[in-house]
């Protein structure tokens, strides 16, 4: 595990700290990810993970810049998926035991289809976000999120729910 977190170092390092094109980008993802990134996925750096290769991405995901992505629990993004500036997904937590601190306990995060997760979100560990959500920016998303539904707030709470058009 050691070895595939400085290898997760090593190609941040690379994806942030010069200029890439998109398609170099999408390469470097999928070299972090360890698995094929469909030619519509886009990312601006700094991204920033410590494992890399328990992220899953569907088609026409974007993620915005500063995001960092904990992703030992796992993280599923579904298509069509837009994740904003300098969002939090943690997939890790430590055991509330003071004599076990440093147990570590992760979670699978999961983000349906068509999730929009505005600027400074975090999602913590266990979270599954329904297809079409709104998360607000600023939220701290603590519990499941339903389908079309905007939640928004410390912890997060359900503001709306999303009425489509016809």
């Amino acid at each position: 595990m050691l070895t595939i977190a400085q290898e997760s170092l090593k190609l941040t390092v690379e994806l942030n700290n010069t200029y890439h094109s998109p398609s170099a980008v999408r390469d470097i993802f999928a070299k972090l990810t360890g698995k094929p990134i469909d030619e519509s996925f886009g990312l601006f750096p700094p991204f920033y993970t410590e494992f890399g290769k328990n992220i899953t991405l569907g088609k026409n995901v974007f993620i915005n810049s500063g995001c960092r992505f904990q992703d030992h629990g796992g993280i599923t993004i579904g298509d069509g998926s837009l994740i904003g500036h300098n969002v939090v997904l943690a997939t890790l937590n430590h055991d509330l035991n003071p004599d076990n601190r440093g147990a570590m306990i992760p979670a699978p995060i999961v983000i349906g289809k068509q999730v929009w997760i505005g600027a400074n979100a975090t999602v913590l560990p266990g979270v599954s976000i329904g297809d079409g959500a709104v998360i607000a920016a600023g939220a701290v998303v603590t519990h499941d999120v339903e389908e079309n539904t905007v939640v928004g707030g410390v912890p997060a709470k359900r503001i709306k729910a999303i009425v489509q058009s016809a």
